[in-house]
Formats: C-alpha cells, sequence, structure tokens
C-alpha cells in the first residue's frame, strides 16, 4: 500500500525545539510522523496492509537479526575464555590459586556493574549502535593484550576491562528488540540471539579443541590472541552496517519507518526519546515488578555464574583429560540452544505464557543440580553428564525475564531503567556464583550444588508472584475502563506521549475518569504475562 505523503509540518515541531528538549512529552517516533506529514490515517493504512508488515519485518529480521546473533556468539566465546583457558595451563602460567580463579570471574561483574548504567545513558542519550559497535572493538583488543599477561594482577586488570567494555551489549540488545518489534515478537527474537550463547558454547569448544594442538605458544595465550583478533573485526563489521534506531535506519524509506514506528504504538511503549526523565527513573526503582525481575534475576546469575565457570572443571574431573574435556562440553550448547528457541516460540505463540514458560523451564533445572550433587561421579558418569546438559534450561526463563522490562515498562527513560537495574542483579549474581564453589570440594561441589538448587526454587515462587502481580494490575484496569464507560468518559489517551504504564497523560489529567483509575494507572496499558 502506498500512502500519500503530505508536506513536512515543520511549524508545529520544530527540530531545534526538540533538541533542546522543549518537547518534553511526545515520543520521538511521533515527533519523526509529524515532521514527515503523516497522520494518525495514514499511519493505520499502513498497519493495515499486512503485506507490508511481513515483508517490513523480514526486512528488519534480515539485517538486525544476523547482528546480534553473531555479536552474542563472540560474547560467549570470549568470556568463557577463561574457563577455556583453566582446562589448559592458565593457571600454572600465571601462578594463580583456585581461589584467585574464583575472583577473575567475579572481577569481570564487578566492572560490568559499575560500567553498565553508565554506557546505558550514554546509549540513550548519544547514538545507540556507535556505543555497542566500539565496545565491540575495545574488548577485542583487550582479549588480545591478555594474552600478554603473566599474573594474577595482570589477569585481574584486563579482565576488569573486558568487563567494562562487555557491559553495554545486552541491555542495548533488549532495548534494540523492544525498539524494532511488537510485544509479540520480542521474545522469540531476544531467544534468536541469546540462543547463540548456546551456539558459542558449541563454535568455542570446537574452536578451543583445534587451539589445544598448537605446540607453539602457551594454548591458553593462543586463545585469547586468536579471539581477539575476530572479535575486532566482528566490531568493524558492526560499526557500518548495525543501525542506530528506526528513526536514522538508513536502509528503510519513510513508510518504512513511520510503520515501525506504528507497531511500536501497538503496545504503548514508545519508539526512543533521548530525553532523561527523573520522574520515570523513581516510578521505575519503586514498581514492584521491577523489583521481582531484580531478584528473578540475581537468582538466576547466581546458577549461572557457579555453572559457566566451574562446569568444565567439573566434568575435568570426570575425565582428567583436557581436550576429552571441551569436547563434552560442547553438547551442552546444543542443549541450550534447544531450551532458548523452544521456550520463547511458546512465549511468543501463546498469549500470555511467558511466566508459565519462565516457571516450566526451571524444572529441569533444578532436577540437574540435584542429580549433579547425588550422583556417584565415579559410578554414574553419563547421568552427571546428562544432569550437565539439562541444567541449561534456566536459561531460557533468564532470556524471557531480561526482556520483560522492555516489553512491560512505558516511558523510554523508565523502560531504560528497568533494563539496566535488573541486569545489575544479573552482574550480582554472576559476582556471587563462582565464590559457592569451594576448592576443597572439587569436582562434585556439594555447596554450590546447594546454592543454585536453592536460587532455582525461589526463582519459581517468585515467578508465581510476578504472574499473580501483573495479572492484578490488568483486572483492576479492565475494571476502571468498565466503570469509566458506565461513566461516558473518555478512555482515549495520547499514544503519541512518553508515558509510563502508571502515567496519565495531560489530556486526562483535569477529568473525573482520572478518580476511577487505580493508583493514577495509564487506564489503556496491558501488562504481558
Amino acid at each position: 500500500m502506498e500512502v500519500t505523503k503530505k508536506e513536512p509540518v515543520v511549524d508545529s515541531v520544530d527540530e531545534k525545539d526538540v533538541q533542546v528538549g522543549v518537547i518534553t512529552d511526545l515520543d520521538e517516533g511521533e515527533v519523526f510522523l509529524r515532521q514527515h506529514g503523516f497522520t494518525n490515517e495514514d499511519v493505520q493504512g499502513l498497519l493495515d496492509d499486512e503485506a507490508r508488515n511481513k515483508a517490513v519485518v523480514r526486512k528488519v529480521d534480515l539485517i538486525l537479526l544476523p547482528l546480534l546473533a553473531g555479536t552474542y556468539m563472540l560474547q560467549y566465546i570470549d568470556k568463557s575464555a577463561l574457563a577455556y583457558s583453566a582446562v589448559f595451563d592458565l593457571l600454572k602460567s600465571t601462578h594463580m590459586s583456585s581461589n584467585e580463579y574464583s575472583w577473575l570471574a567475579s572481577i569481570f561483574y564487578i566492572a560490568y556493574l559499575v560500567a553498565e548504567y553508565p554506557w546505558n545513558v550514554l546509549a540513550q542519550k548519544t547514538n545507540l549502535a556507535k556505543v555497542v559497535s566500539c565496545n565491540i572493538v575495545a574488548w577485542g583488543a583487550m582479549l588480545m593484550i591478555t594474552a600478554s599477561c603473566s599474573s594474577f594482577t595482570g589477569m585481574a586488570i584486563c579482565r576488569f576491562l573486558l568487563g567494562v567494555f562487555e557491559a553495554p551489549i545486552t541491555p542495548c540488545f533488549m532495548m534494540i528488540i523492544g525498539m524494532w518489534y511488537t510485544r509479540s515478537q520480542q521474545p522469540f527474537r531476544a531467544g534468536v540471539f541469546y540462543s547463540c550463547n548456546g551456539v558459542g558454547a558449541m563454535v568455542g569448544g570446537v574452536l578451543t579443541f583445534g587451539i589445544g594442538q598448537i605446540k607453539t605458544i602457551a594454548v591458553w595465550r593462543a586463545i585469547y590472541l586468536i579471539l581477539g583478533g575476530i572479535t575486532i573485526c566482528w566490531g568493524i563489521v558492526m560499526l557500518f552496517f548495525l543501525p542506530g534506531d528506526v528513526l536514522s535506519a538508513k536502509r528503510f524509506n519513510l513508510e518504512d519507518k513511520a510503520l515501525l514506528i506504528g507497531r511500536g504504538r501497538l503496545g504503548r511503549t514508545g519508539i526512543i526519546n533521548h530525553q532523561i526523565k527523573w520522574n520515570q527513573i523513581r516510578e521505575a526503582l519503586v514498581d514492584p515488578q521491577v523489583w521481582i525481575l531484580f531478584f528473578f534475576t540475581l537468582f538466576n546469575e547466581v546458577v549461572n555464574g557457579g555453572i559457566a565457570n566451574f562446569s568444565k572443571l567439573i566434568i575435568k574431573g570426570l575425565t582428567h583429560d583436557s581436550l576429552t574435556t571441551v569436547a563434552l562440553g560442547i553438547p551442552f550448547g546444543a542443549f541450550q540452544v534447544v531450551w532458548v528457541l523452544s521456550g520463547t516460540y511458546f512465549a511468543s505463540r501463546f498469549a500470555n505464557y511467558r511466566t508459565i514458560v519462565m516457571f516450566a523451564y526451571l524444572i529441569p533445572t533444578i532436577i540437574g543440580i540435584a542429580l549433579m550433587w547425588k550422583l556417584d561421579h565415579a559410578t554414574h558418569k553419563v547421568g552427571v553428564l546428562f544432569s550437565y546438559y539439562i541444567v541449561g534450561a534456566y536459561v531460557c526463563s533468564l532470556v524471557l525475564a531480561l526482556q520483560m522490562p522492555a516489553t512491560n515498562l512505558g516511558g523510554y527513560t523508565k523502560r531504560s531503567t528497568g533494563v539496566a537495574f535488573v541486569f545489575l542483579a544479573y552482574c550480582a549474581g554472576n559476582i556471587i556464583g563462582p565464590h559457592a564453589f569451594l576448592a576443597k570440594e572439587a569436582p562434585i561441589y556439594q555447596t554450590g550444588c546447594k546454592v543454585l538448587l536453592a536460587c532455582s526454587s525461589a526463582q519459581a515462587a517468585l515467578t508465581v508472584c510476578l504472574r499473580w502481580l501483573l495479572a492484578r494490575r490488568n483486572k483492576q484496569r479492565d475494571a476502571a475502563a468498565a466503570a469509566a464507560n458506565e461513566s461516558g468518559a473518555p478512555l482515549e489517551v495520547d499514544e503519541s506521549a512518553d508515558l509510563t504504564d502508571f502515567e496519565v497523560s495531560s489530556q486526562l489529567s483535569d477529568l473525573v475518569f482520572d478518580k476511577l483509575l487505580i493508583d493514577s494507572q495509564n487506564p489503556n496499558f496491558r501488562y504481558v504475562l
């Protein structure tokens, strides 16, 4: 369908006004529509064109998903370089103890914790794609520098800086998915790039197995040099091809951009707003939904921190051979791909199934941890290995939880703050997790298994609480809307406003209708369960 374009409405929305922040309530997608003469009827016409919608989504998939997936695969491999190196000669070459190795795993996430929110703010105020791409090049360079280290101190400094440069990747990717896709499409798309953790586990295992044949230099140094060089090249590719946002994307025409903005309206979450709104930050920090997701992610990453850094040492306890250990870790990646893609598909395919999938995919993790703890590692090696493979189901629950703030929070600043706050828990959990695995308990690590089991069980309880909270809010809004209809009060709110899920637009603020709302809730916003 072709839209008859009107002359840009430059008088009503001046570009300078946007830059200096005179216009504070409009989402920048709406500013774009007004500047280029698109009316609500034009946008609705584009939304009604099913063929055009499918074509645009397919185009977005082809442009974005390979870039996000490739980056995530490399990020997983690069983060895991420490674990791969430990299987070979890292600890001996750098004279590190097992306790110092645990701290290297934690230092990465301490840096992540410190750097993540500043990067998030910079990405919102400048160009998200450039922030991501430059950091990829920087962390690749840091990997190569790590190969020159010969002590715990040098490794710790490099590991800290690696965490700083990797910090913006996942939060920015979640914001990208929230910007380009509708709420029903977001879980599976997030699952596509996050499943590349599993692809990374397989590719990294094969790559490390090959690097392990090198005899000329220390294997662990070769791992860092080769992975760093690959990452730098990929960062340059991202710099040229990753679009910064819908409005500035060069490979989409004006009608495509108008359609993408209209699709963003459907969930009432907006496209982008470069202005930091402090009231939305405050609202994010007192929202119970954000706190439930915070603790869910914290417990999840305690599990992840332990599994990611000590699983290969557990396997090595079964084989005592470095190359065999690397090879046996490859199927874990394949299982992870299946877990993430299947779970996110179900969450996208069936309405309001996200929290149900989050709960269901914790069950294999709980079973796997219990088996790793209780099975005899000498006589039931296959059982221990299979239990390790099924433990990775928790990653699917994490993907859905990480996408929740971008999906279920209105207002661009509130969404970015919610995403950043949940990722603080992501960092904290990965800092805590490795320290539950005591060297004296190798290779079973009984204390670690107990901690992981408790965390997974707590996650299941939090999932039930989250579903109850969101369902209750939806019922309250349905009741308020029904009461408003009976009273004859208007229900429409300005879709172009950059409102949170609790803000009421100025056009309703003076009406009696607003008294019918529960806690000033946005009457047209509904949460995805």
